[in-house]
């Protein structure tokens, strides 16, 4: 058996389960509801969370197989487990034992940084680990969450004291939560975009409940934070609002320019992805003798993992086999 890189995304050779994939499979594992890792597959194994995300983005879920954490389950000779990911609520890494014992890890996106909104990451023991590696390179290193976060308050109140508007720009399922759920714990009172808002009511539905929020219509109180998408904000919606400020929550903030790429003022690295010492420490608490990194700075990634003893090698970019020994 081993791990394939097809057109599709990756897959478990000898099997139907595809991870990720990103066009319809007969079977596949989703590690979490954000819109490029989920497709209208024939068959869905994916958290109750997971699955609502989809529902929510895709319409009806064909033949959806709701997976619990840490219950394991059987598919043919294999044995499949759901471990958190800490990535957004509902993320999980798929663990899947071969009958002779062995034991293989597909990350999906991690985050090994507590959150305020998603349930906490799990190491998930192996022998061969699959890991994604967007922020893999030495120079992602993320400041502590919380003091990101009072910062981005200090900024908040920075803006009022100026009357302006604050806006926040987050992705709209899980960092813009998280960060909805911080502010509004200070006693913030917060407005939302509708794409933001309907997530907060899923959060809510799903025991993440965040107070203090409503739908934006196009007016935002003295005291009130903006919440927006980034790919929304030369949209125009926002023109009306002035003198405004706007930050960016992302971990590509750590990059020189960023805040401008976004079109805001300010970039806070605000991310829901492990760094690159958290990458490595998380290698090495699984204990995996064989490591395959992909997507993001997968080579980079594969190479300091290696200078650590390490036998580690990135997933590429051609179709290929990945023997799982």
């Amino acid at each position: 058996m081993s791990v394939e890189l097809r057109r599709n995304g990756l897959h478990l050779s000898g099997t139907l389960l595809s991870l990720d994939a990103k066009r319809k499979s007969p079977l596949c594992f989703v590690s979490h509801g954000h819109s490029d890792h989920i497709a209208r597959h024939e068959r869905t194994i994916a958290t109750v969370a997971t699955l609502r995300f989809m529902e929510h983005r895709l319409g009806p879920v064909s033949a959806p197989l709701a997976a619990p954490f840490r219950r394991p389950f059987e598919l043919g000779p294999l044995v499949l487990e759901l471990l958190p990911a800490g990535h957004i609520l509902g993320s999980a890494q798929l663990r899947v034992i071969r009958a002779d014992g062995r034991r293989i890890v597909y990350t999906g996106d991690l985050n090994v940084v507590p959150s305020l909104t998603a349930e906490a990451t799990e190491v998930a023991e192996c022998d061969t680990l699959v890991i994604e590696s967007t922020f893999g390179h030495p120079r992602y290193r993320f400041p502590p969450r919380a003091e990101v976060f009072g910062q981005v308050e200090a900024w908040v109140r920075r803006q009022w004291a100026r009357d302006a508007v604050p806006v926040l720009l987050g992705y709209p399922l899980g960092k813009s939560q998280e960060a909805m759920k911080y502010l509004s714990s200070r006693g913030f009172s917060l407005v939302a975009h509708s794409s933001i808002h309907e997530v907060v009511k899923l959060y809510a539905e799903l025991g993440v409940p965040i107070d203090n929020v409503r739908l934006f219509t196009g007016k935002v109180e003295p005291g009130e934070v903006l919440f927006f998408p980034p790919h929304q904000v030369r949209s125009g919606a926002l023109s009306h609002l002035w003198p405004r400020g706007t930050a960016v929550l992302t971990g590509w903030a750590l990059d020189p320019g960023a805040a401008r790429r976004y079109g805001a003022d300010v970039a806070f690295p605000v991310s829901d992805h492990a760094d690159f010492p958290s990458l490595m420490a998380y290698v090495k608490a699984t204990g995996a003798s064989e490591v395959v990194t992909c997507h993001g700075f997968a080579e980079e990634l594969a190479q300091a993992l290696r200078d650590a003893g390490v036998d580690a090698r990135p997933l590429g970019g051609k179709p290929q086999q990945l023997a799982l020994l």
